[in-house]
């Protein structure tokens, strides 16, 4: 048998790099292949533990660039793709929706259509998997579950993009018979999380005792997935999963982010030796942003049934372990916050 290759793009991002380590630890018989254009979000430092292990390769190169892509695919006929690579940021989106659509919908047909190139019709034991978000279905009221079958609303750029890109993949599988399979997750948290996310960036704020910025009145309510939680369900799935499938994955974990901010606020006064309370005081409530979905909740019985998956932590122990993490990791958060992160590649690749 020869070289069997998977390819995940994106693998320098925040989930990416959980599901890399996770797939170079657990496919030993398989070399994993990292994409990235290291745009900001991709952090390389991430990935440090692994990246002198035989079954890895990292590939600089941007999903945007079809012709850097194709090559890419010919040389190296990826069997198995997960595509993790996006821009992901709401507010990022509502300041310049161009980008999503570049990187979100053609990158992804870029993507696609080099998968078809070198598949033809022979795509037995192939696999096109596409990561997606929660929020291609919009805004739910105080009652009801995101299911695979909820009609798409999405309400933000980034969500606009994000479901256009789903679309793309059916009807690659339909028009074309490329196998593939859909996941849309619920919010993610965990170690090596980009701090313009919600709970890294309140952590760091906390630290240095900055204000915590609360959209409204902060009674946003999300389903809370970690990260580890996902990479497990992203295996499971590629091994398992049906071909022409849509999964939901969720953490069973709804939280108001007011809560979720009071609860992280506890848990870092104890860490920090901190007066009880002293953290809580630098919530500061601002304008909201437009189009704010007010409540996201995934129902994940159907992965749960078909596969038996199932989150291994609880919210607080997840958020425990992720506030430790930041904690230990602190030259991690000022490389990052420093821009310093974005100096690794040279260093280590060039």
């Amino acid at each position: 048998m020869g070289t069997r290759n998977i390819l995940i793009t994106g693998g320098a991002g925040f989930i990416g790099s959980h599901v890399v380590r996770l797939f170079v630890e657990k496919f030993r018989d398989w070399h994993i292949y990292n994409l990235d254009s290291l745009t900001y979000a991709g952090n390389l430092e991430n990935l440090k533990d692994i990246e002198s292990e035989g079954n890895y390769t990292f590939l600089k190169a941007d999903i945007n660039d079809f012709s850097q892509i194709e090559k890419l695919f010919k040389k190296y006929n990826f069997q198995k793709i997960i595509h993790l690579a996006a821009e992901s940021h709401v507010d990022r989106s509502i300041a310049n929706p161009d980008a999503f659509v570049r990187t979100n919908i053609l990158g992804t047909v870029n993507l696609l259509n080099a998968a078809r190139g070198i598949w033809g019709s022979n795509v037995e034991n192939n696999l096109f998997y596409h990561i997606s978000t929660d929020e291609v279905y919009g805004t739910l009221g105080e009652t009801g579950l995101f299911t695979e079958t909820t009609p798409y609303a999405p309400n933000s750029p980034y969500s606009a993009s994000k479901a256009g890109s789903d679309h793309f993949v059916r009807a690659f599988g339909e028009t074309y018979n490329l196998p593939y399979i859909i996941s849309n997750c619920s919010n993610n948290y965990g170690p090596n999380q980009f701090p313009e996310k919600l709970i890294p960036l309140f952590i760091n704020n906390i630290i240095e005792k900055k204000p915590l910025p609360v959209y409204g009145d902060g009674k946003y309510t999300r389903d809370w997935l970690f990260v580890k939680d996902h990479a497990l369900a992203i295996k499971l799935l590629l091994e398992k999963g049906q071909n022409k499938s849509t999964y939901n994955i969720g953490g069973f974990n709804e939280w108001q982010n007011i809560d979720l901010i009071q609860l992280l606020c506890k848990i870092m006064d104890a860490k920090l030796n901190r007066e009880e309370g002293s953290s809580a005081s630098l919530i500061t409530c601002i304008k909201d942003r437009p189009g704010h979905d007010k409540r996201y909740a995934i129902d994940a019985s159907k992965i749960n049934k078909e596969l038996g998956w199932s989150p291994t932590v609880t919210f607080e122990e997840g958020l425990e372990q992720t506030v430790e993490w930041y904690l230990s990791n602190q030259k991690w958060m000022k490389n990052v916050t420093s821009g310093e992160y974005e100096n690794y590649y040279n260093k280590q690749y060039s």
